[in-house]
């Protein structure tokens, strides 16, 4: 049957309103992070938009915004529990400025190797427990799942061998006691900074040393001003998706679990990638000339640290305890 003229004439009008339908039930959220989109942190953001979308049917869409364009961790730690922000992802160090027990994942020495890690991070009980310090200490958010960046390695102008070549320097570290204890009882000096600032700082010499995953190192440059990077595998970058509770308590209870399925998701995927991502980039920075030392005698800082990790977790408080215990017991 052919259209009539008045049916043609709708035509635009009617197209017009089912667009303005669909885009009127597609609802936006926040998620905020500081690294850049080529980390394991764009990853996670990736497979949990992906997943979510797909679990709403095209309903619930994130946007994401890397790179702390939203700010530091400190300051999105502080919007997300005011509802300015969905969704971030933060350390778990920089965590213990809103629950200090979360510090406990910046013990050293506490996970035996990437392997380790990887099954840690993604054990049903050790996620809960993390999970369940959080909703007992902090609020206004709470965290979703557990993920990684990797472990942890030195990075300088010099090469650091061993505990004697760290005594004295400067060494920039996170916003946790945990970190103050153990680089302090290493001889080292301690300086706090957002990451933000440690590019420059490395450049201008407020601090000698800093540390992270050979991931982020590639990604934020800092081989350009500490081109030597000495793989002491110290401490986990363990980390976590935050979601505010004021974007929570707004969720059906449908929408609900499709959000906790897509932070599962990403538990179960990101772990794997993040150390793959270590790799990758460790061989990319070779490429480059940038120097590995590969041969760190880690027996001088484990003499250290292992016999006041129970001290610390103790200090910080029962959740911390179990915390330890539980990422012990994952073989």
């Amino acid at each position: 049957m052919r259209a009539t003229h008045l049916q043609l004439a709708l035509l635009p009008f009617l197209a017009a309103s089912t667009l303005a339908t669909a885009e009127a039930a597609e609802r936006h959220f926040t998620f905020g992070y500081d690294q850049p989109h080529t980390t394991a942190y764009g990853y996670a953001a990736d497979v949990f938009a992906a997943k979510l979308k797909e679990l709403s049917k095209g309903e619930m869409i994130i946007d994401q915004f890397p790179g702390a364009q939203l700010g530091q961790e400190p300051q999105m730690l502080q919007k997300v529990r005011t509802g300015d922000i969905d969704f971030i992802i933060s350390a778990s160090a920089n965590a213990a400025t809103l629950s200090p027990e979360a510090g406990v994942l910046s013990i050293h020495f506490i996970f035996n190797g990437e392997d380790h890690l990887k099954k840690a991070i993604s054990d049903p009980k050790v996620v809960a427990s993390f999970r369940k310090m959080i909703k007992d200490t902090v609020q206004g958010a709470q965290v979703l799942t557990t993920i990684t960046l990797g472990l942890r390695d030195f990075y300088s102008k010099k090469e650091i061998h061993n505990i004697a070549d760290l005594k004295g320097l400067k060494v920039r570290v996170q916003a946790t006691p945990t970190e103050d204890t153990l680089f302090t009882a290493y001889g080292a000096q301690v300086v706090h900074m957002p990451f933000g600032e440690v590019y420059t700082s490395l450049q201008t010499g407020v601090v000698d040393v800093a540390e992270n995953g050979v991931n982020v190192y590639l990604s934020n440059k800092h081989y350009e001003v500490a081109p030597i990077m000495s793989m002491s595998e110290h401490e986990a970058n363990a980390n976590c998706i935050w979601v505010s509770d004021k974007a929570w308590n707004g969720f059906s209870d449908d929408e609900k679990k499709w959000v906790q399925a897509a932070a599962d998701e990403v538990n179960k995927l990101e772990p794997g990638k993040a150390i793959d991502l270590e790799h990758e980039s460790m061989g990319k920075l070779e490429k480059m000339g940038i120097k590995f030392v590969k041969d760190v005698d880690k027996s001088g800082f484990q003499k250290i640290a292992e016999p006041i990790q129970d001290k610390t977790a103790s200090t910080l408080g029962p959740h911390a305890v179990e915390l330890l215990k539980l990422v012990r017991e994952v073989k």
